[in-house]
């Protein structure tokens, strides 16, 4: 039963409140001054106290800090005749739970007291009936999604979903929506499978915009409308973390665009973002430019030349005379030594940079136990996200280019997901490594389990020789080789991975924030 502390001089007046809230199921307990309310609060644990401001001898504003000493976290209901925005703002400064002034109604007190003990059961109870009845309208989208902004929209509403549950007592309706969100990552694998070639080869108005065609068509416009923009490219990076980040941005920038781009197979940085800078397919990245495309079976960083192939970019599109910076930061104190050479990008037309640390974060989940233990699922890498953002030299950069009245673009090359289904494939040495997609030249595999491309060129990918294959997992696959493949098996499942076929992967957000003092 929730125990309540009623304080108030007047409490005899009260008689017909506690009454209605007893005959709530509440056990109500009550006392005329603050002095004995303090007592009473050292000598048992209530649920909540309604405390009246204006008592003689000891104030309300008096007692509260005296209860917070030895009652931390238990809610406080200031109740007050005043309406004067002095005390007000000293009872919400002092951290309440809640305000009401008298007279007050029996139903207003118990909804505060609804709201502030009983909130995460209604929260929970009210979600899952509203998901549930969302359930049936997403499962008929995914028969008839037909082109990519569709997938984007169920994209969004899984995800939403996946935050809003994710304080959910329910284990049930969480469980029910894991299976959804399976059921949509099949269905998005097929189609997917069925247009892929077509958005290479046929693009028509239902064709996403690609890694390759994201520069011109989405980001130089931005850059174009407003001068001094700047392009945050975190790797990694997926919907909903962004949703994770986002309300920490929200005193700092309005959202201009809150939209998705479709990232190009394979979704591994060497591939996507490549083609992202170069503004081309990776073939012809390696036709027009062999000396600085590296197959995946060839010695050498994969990502070296990502500014020069900007700076090609650039000029070929008209802005060779922009004033433009380029930043990769892999290591903390390249974040802070940005933050401290910011003038650089304050005097730039158009400033990058690339933030690999979600990256760096998802490769040591896989390889150190505490960190794994502390993204156990989804939600907590979620967690784990904001709190590094929250702490980090990036939020600082953000905050100083808000200042300054910059527009900001934020995105990815690719996303990632979470892997547990093993499919085995043999292949020889010069096999590239990747969990989610593999190529090669002797690559043995059931078809029916992985999106195979046997002649690359057709969806512009280069091959490492004649006889080339790739193949792509799908959903939450992960490629294992049948040598040694329990113990790969073992080391791999529910790590994040990057390179295949799945929403979390290929549908990347695009985020245009424009700071508020613009607004």
């Amino acid at each position: 039963m929730v125990k309540i502390l009623w304080v108030d001089d007047e409490v005899e007046l009260l008689k017909p409140h506690i009454l209605f809230l007893r005959q709530k199921g509440y056990e109500v307990e009550s006392c005329n001054n603050g002095y004995d309310a303090i007592e009473m609060v050292a000598e048992t644990a209530y649920d909540l106290i309604i405390l009246d401001e204006m008592m003689p001898g000891m104030t309300g504003l008096e007692t509260l800090p005296r209860i917070k000493e030895v009652r931390p976290t238990t809610p406080v209901i200031m109740v007050t005749k005043s309406e004067e925005e002095n005390i007000m703002d000293k009872a919400v400064g002092s951290n309440i739970a809640d305000y009401l002034i008298k007279p007050v109604n029996p139903n207003q007190v118990l909804l505060s007291i609804k709201k502030n003990v009983h909130r995460q059961q209604l929260v929970t109870e009210q979600t899952t009936a509203d998901y549930r009845a969302e359930f049936g309208r997403i499962s008929a989208s995914l028969q008839t999604a037909s082109n990519f902004a569709d997938w984007c929209s169920i994209y969004r509403r899984l995800t939403n979903w996946e935050i809003e549950l994710e304080h959910s007592t329910d284990r049930g309706i969480k469980e029910v929506l894991a299976y959804q969100k399976v059921e949509a990552n099949q269905e998005f694998c097929k189609f997917v499978r069925r247009n892929y070639y077509d958005w290479i080869n046929r693009r028509s108005d239902d064709s996403p915009v690609l890694s390759h065609m994201l520069m011109r068509t989405r980001i130089l416009p931005v850059a174009d409308a407003h001068p001094g923009s700047v392009l945050l490219l975190i790797d990694n990076f997926r919907y909903d973390q962004w949703r994770a980040i986002s309300s920490l941005l929200r005193g700092y920038y309005d959202v201009e665009t809150d939209d998705f781009y479709c990232a190009i197979l394979p979704t591994a940085t060497q591939y996507a973002r490549n083609a992202i800078f170069a503004g081309l397919m990776p073939l012809a990245i390696d036709r027009l430019m062999p000396d600085k495309w590296l197959n995946d079976n060839e010695e050498g960083g994969k990502n070296q030349y990502e500014e020069e192939f900007l700076r090609r970019l650039l000029a070929q599109s008209g802005r060779s005379a922009w004033r433009w910076t380029f930043d990769k930061l892999v290591r903390p104190e390249q974040g802070r030594r940005l933050v401290d050479n910011i003038r650089r990008i304050y005097d730039a037309d158009f400033a990058v940079i690339v933030y690999n640390f979600l990256d760096i974060l998802s490769h040591a989940r896989t390889e150190t136990d505490i960190i794994r233990e502390l993204t156990e699922d989804e939600a907590a890498f979620r967690s784990l996200t904001r709190s590094w953002f929250e702490h980090s030299d990036l939020f600082t950069l953000l905050r100083l280019l808000a200042e300054q009245g910059r527009t900001v673009i934020i995105t990815s090359d690719h996303g990632t997901i979470r892997v547990d289904n093993p499919v085995k494939v043999t292949g020889d040495r010069e096999t590239s490594a990747n969990l989610r997609y593999k190529t090669g030249r002797n690559l043995a595999y059931n078809a029916r389990e992985v999106y195979e491309v046997q002649r690359p060129e057709e969806v512009q990918l280069p091959s490492g020789n004649l006889t080339s294959t790739y193949i792509f997992a799908y959903n939450s696959d992960f490629l294992v080789y049948n040598n040694d493949a329990n113990r790969h098996i073992r080391y791999y499942r529910n790590t994040f991975q990057h390179g295949g076929i799945s929403m979390e992967e290929m549908i990347v957000p695009f985020i245009v924030l424009k700071p508020k003092q613009q607004a």
